[in-house]
């Protein structure tokens, strides 16, 4: 981790810094020296300068820990404790986050480790989940793509420098921080959704301290409460250094991270100290959020990069980019910048198995903002997606539709943002190609294949494949692309 942090904060500052300094000189010119010695004014810009490009660097660094803040903060806004409940629920467009779906129910809880190691007990069963730190670092697998297999097991999630006895019989995770993020599906088998919830409501977390006679944490069903998961009122503006700095007081320093901490101690977010930035510096602190917010939507919508496409003629896109990597590694060595931002900027968690490509892997993801003509997709006009079966699916499939702007299932009154294999097109014919619609109104005869965008709003679609095939990878499966119809 530490070459992690050392590769990232010199190959982002060296392509920010030309970034920031091209913008900023481009009206202005080279900064003025006299005898050697800069001006007043070239000094002044030059500082300017510095501060801004040191805080767009140290934004894109530590935007996945305020991201996952915001998950955090979603749950506590409804009642949901710290380290004392887990909400679960069969979510839908109402609980705004960065690409959930509807496919499967979730769980979710903060893992608190700051009194000693935590339990996670797993029934068996069709589970996938993962533990994450508080800066979406990965931490454990567990359910089906873990050591459990889905057989189940105790997964235990160890606090920073702990020194401890581990006992015998769990899976461990070592974390960089006091708060971890659980994330954990219970996959609907044969499309039952009260059985996965009941499955969800059968996991078990405690102290590894009260292990001899444990006393779970609450279950709380937040299926039909509004939630706001996301980072998105944060994102653009002051209030991103500000979520930073507490999460910065509150954690202990990873070592790892020693210069990314430097880069935000020089913008003024130092652990223990008041952070209070002058006019000056926040105004470059909020240019810094909502162009490092900006870059990174680039990368997720607009990457040039060739290896985002599995189809050649499609205009389908590889979401991860870096495959079978937690941590964004490059084949080359260091860390792969596009893929870590394009990932964060729409998505939330990492672990090795939610990029791997081969056959049997829990899920796939694949990603277009674009019709077939290269325009993005566009709320007001209607589309249509023909899909060939079958699809390459030992379990299910589905397609969702996300608002750009929130990254998050479009909300409409129809209240559905995908159509998915198990429910609303369990009963179509599994061997002739499949036509869907998106638009703001239905195709006559076509409302159960249709879903509702909005007019003024563009929004992006990801295909999911649960138990991939092989077609899924060999390209002898391609989907169409978008056609707009009239």
């Amino acid at each position: 981790m530490r070459k992690f942090a050392v590769s990232f904060a010199v190959g982002l500052a060296s392509a920010a810094g030309a970034a920031a300094l091209a913008q900023s000189q481009a009206p202005a010119g080279p900064y003025a020296f006299k005898q050697g010695y800069p001006t007043a004014d070239a000094a002044q810009r030059a500082r300017d300068d510095a501060d801004y490009q040191r805080a767009l660097v140290a934004y894109r660094f530590w935007y996945p820990a305020v991201s996952n803040e915001g998950i955090f903060n979603g749950n506590r806004a409804v009642g949901i404790e710290d380290g004392k409940a887990m909400g679960i629920a069969a979510a839908g467009p109402g609980q705004v986050g960065f690409t959930l779906n509807s496919d499967t129910p979730y769980g979710s809880a903060v893992i608190d480790v700051s009194n000693g190691p935590v339990v996670i007990a797993l029934p068996a069963g069709a589970y996938i989940g993962l533990v994450d730190d508080h800066y979406q670092g990965w931490v454990l697998d567990m359910g089906l793509p873990g050591p459990d297999a889905g057989k189940g097991g105790e997964h235990l999630v160890v606090p920073p420098g702990y020194t401890g006895t581990i006992p015998s019989g769990y899976h461990v995770g070592h974390s960089k921080s006091l708060k971890n993020l659980l994330a954990v599906r219970a996959l609907p088998v044969d499309g039952n959704v009260e059985k996965a919830m009941d499955a969800l409501r059968a996991i078990k977390i405690y102290s590894l301290a009260s292990a001899a006679d444990p006393n779970p944490i609450r279950i709380v069903d937040t299926t039909q409460m509004a939630m706001d998961s996301s980072c998105l009122k944060w994102e653009d503006n002051i209030q991103f250094w500000q979520v930073l700095k507490k999460i910065v007081d509150a954690e202990p320093a990873v070592p790892e991270f020693l210069p990314m901490y430097a880069l935000l101690a020089e913008v003024g977010v130092e652990k223990g100290r008041p952070f209070e930035p002058d006019a000056r510096m926040k105004a470059i602190l909020e240019r810094a959020a909502k162009d490092g917010r900006d870059q990174l939507l680039v990368s997720a919508f607009a990457s040039t990069r060739p290896d985002r496409i599995n189809w050649p003629d499609r205009k389908w896109e590889w979401v991860g980019l870096v495959p079978g990597s937690a941590q964004f590694e490059a084949p080359g060595g260091g860390i792969d910048l596009e893929a870590r931002d394009r990932w964060f900027a729409q998505a939330i968690v990492t672990s090795p198995a939610m990029f791997r490509r081969s056959a049997g892997a829990g899920s796939l993801y694949w990603m277009s903002v674009r019709d077939s003509r290269g325009a993005y997709l566009d709320g007001g006009k209607t589309y249509k997606l023909t899909i060939p079966q079958p699809v390459p699916d030992k379990l299910f499939w589905s397609v969702t539709v996300y608002d750009s702007a929130t990254r998050s299932q479009v909300q409409t009154d129809q209240d559905n943002a995908a159509l998915r294999s198990m429910f609303e097109l369990k009963d179509v014919k599994p061997d002739a190609p499949l036509d869907l619609y998106f638009g703001p109104n239905a195709p006559a005869g076509s409302e159960s294949r249709w879903i509702k965008t909005v007019p003024g709003r563009g929004w992006f679609a990801y295909i999911r494949i649960y138990g991939p095939e092989p077609a899924a990878f060999d390209k002898s499966w391609t989907p169409a692309d978008f056609e707009q119809i009239k």
